[in-house]
């Protein structure tokens, strides 16, 4: 698989310091200067996670449901602390460049399905986070997990980066504005209202980007491998100016695109190990605590395996076939992470898709999440400053990660032209001509973004894949691993059909 698709030239690092010996610098075709540049970019763009985790376990502007969530300080502190210990923990033991932090979309159900629809209370929910965690953290110790990534077949994998950067630019322009929901007996969605300073930051922020992407390497190299950086920054900035001269109320969210009045704020542990780990049970009855646990559980599982082939292939991490060597590392912290996310009662953490913004900057090594979680832990004392960089200056950043990891899809070769001579050109790397895997893999990529999961992406791509296996006459071919995922994928999906005739 590609590695470094249109990256221009890799630093070759001279130094022989402790950070180049214990990281391998030399090794990764790496310097200092880019880890550290690449560990940043991640934080800009993951960082929005801080405000919006607290704000989504909270319940901000529900008033039907206020009362009932965590409260904004708590959690914001919590959020910082699991993303900077963790990510921290994972660069040093597995010298990888993934950052970790509350999973978006895993903290939505933990809010709105453990809490506002099951009832039970913050502890509780939470208690129901470190079990599918330590469940995990079962499965990574006894191989099975490993196993499973092994299972799916090359073509597949190669379809999950592909709709992990889909619906990674998905995000960026619905975060830009570009793309917003249809009226209700319309369109599912439409493009947004260009008009106002919101979206007219987020167009600039993307010229800006494009312009340093493009150009930047001809002004300095650090432009050019520092772009989503700048591209962030500069943005922010415009933001603010704009905010400043013509509305202070631009950006909904206060704090956003202000200067704030205090750069520290003291923070707040008085939720860390508020926990019931046996209250899902009492209060929901065995059998639908454990389908409740089972489908949380699936949906981590598979959004950190999509994540780490995704990321990987273009970091490098894969191999030929699109194995991860060593992946029982990531695999352990990830679920170290998902049982401390739910001890500090900040929801599941667990690797973020938005490591490849450090990557496309050129991180390579554990030096980059070694950088973005020490950020992490110092926004515990400078939330006000931090709650500066709206949504619209990280947008065009993922929007140009959403691309960079959708080059997955083509892949090099060398053919004879019409003259007999070798030249080199690109070809789908997923055979889509073939229906066996050419369909499970346009269903993996088109549904992340469609249904705004990964998790259903990646389900749905392996039971077609299993499914059209059998009905051609190959289920003798299908790994062992791949019947057990089919299964539990099948029960994921029927669950919304079950769950009336258990309760």
């Amino acid at each position: 698989m590609s590695t470094d698709t249109d990256m221009g030239t890799r630093p070759t690092p001279t130094a022989n310091g402790p950070l180049e010996r214990f990281f391998s610098l030399g090794a990764h075709n790496t310097d200092v200067r880019t880890e550290v540049t690449a560990g940043f970019t991640t934080f800009m763009v993951m960082s929005y996670i801080i405000f919006v985790n607290p704000s989504i376990l909270g319940f901000a502007g529900n008033e039907a449901l206020a009362g009932r969530g965590l409260p904004f300080q708590a959690t914001l502190t919590a959020t910082a602390l699991v993303a900077g210990v963790m990510t921290i923990a994972m660069g040093l033991f597995t010298n990888r460049a993934f950052a970790i932090a509350s999973g978006l979309g895993l903290n939505a159900v933990v809010a709105f399905q453990l809490i506002a629809t099951l009832g039970l209370t913050p502890p509780e929910a939470m208690g129901v986070i470190v079990i599918e965690g330590f469940i995990i953290l079962v499965l990574t110790q006894t191989n099975m997990r490993e196993s499973i990534m092994r299972a799916i077949p090359t073509e597949l994998k190669r379809a999950i980066a592909v709709g992990i950067g889909l619906f990674i630019a998905f995000i960026g322009f619905v975060n830009a504005g570009f793309v917003v929901p249809g009226p209700e007996g319309s369109t599912p969605v439409q493009i947004g209202v260009l008009t106002g300073f919101p979206v007219l930051v987020a167009v600039v922020g993307l010229l800006l980007t494009i312009l340093l992407r493009t150009a930047g390497a001809r002004l300095h190299p650090l432009i050019g491998q520092s772009y989503l950086l700048l591209g962030i920054l500069l943005t922010t900035l415009f933001a603010t100016a704009i905010n400043s001269t013509f509305a202070q109320s631009t950006f909904p969210i206060p704090g956003v695109g202000q200067w704030p009045d205090k750069y520290f704020g003291a923070p707040d542990f008085s939720t860390i190990g508020d926990v019931n780990v046996f209250g899902v049970f009492a209060k929901l009855g065995v059998i639908t605590a454990v389908l409740t646990i089972f489908s949380i559980m699936l949906s981590d599982f598979f959004d950190t395996m999509g994540t780490l082939v995704g990321v990987g292939g273009k970091a490098g991490y894969l191999d030929e076939q699109g194995n991860f060597k060593d992946v029982k590392r990531p695999l352990l912290v990830d679920s170290l992470a998902a049982m401390a996310g739910g001890a500090a009662s900040a929801s599941s953490a667990t690797t973020y898709i938005e490591s490849a913004a450090g990557v496309e900057a050129g991180g390579r090594t554990g030096l980059t999440s070694v950088v973005t979680g020490v950020l992490f832990l110092f926004t515990m004392f400078l939330s006000p400053l931090a709650g500066v960089v709206p949504a619209q200056a990280t947008a065009p950043a993922l929007i140009l990660v959403g691309w960079m990891m959708m080059t997955t899809l083509a892949e090099s070769e060398e053919y004879a032209d019409a003259s007999g001579r070798t030249v080199s050109g690109a070809r789908s790397s997923i055979p889509f001509q073939n229906f066996e895997i050419g369909f499970p893999a346009a269903a993996t990529i088109l549904l992340m973004p469609f249904t705004y999961s990964i998790t259903n992406g990646i389900g749905a791509g392996i039971v077609l894949y299993t499914l059209i296996q059998i009905f051609v006459g190959k289920a003798r071919a299908i790994h062992p691993a791949l019947w057990v995922v089919t299964a539990a994928f099948l029960l994921y999906f029927m669950d919304a059909f079950l769950r009336p005739y258990i309760t």
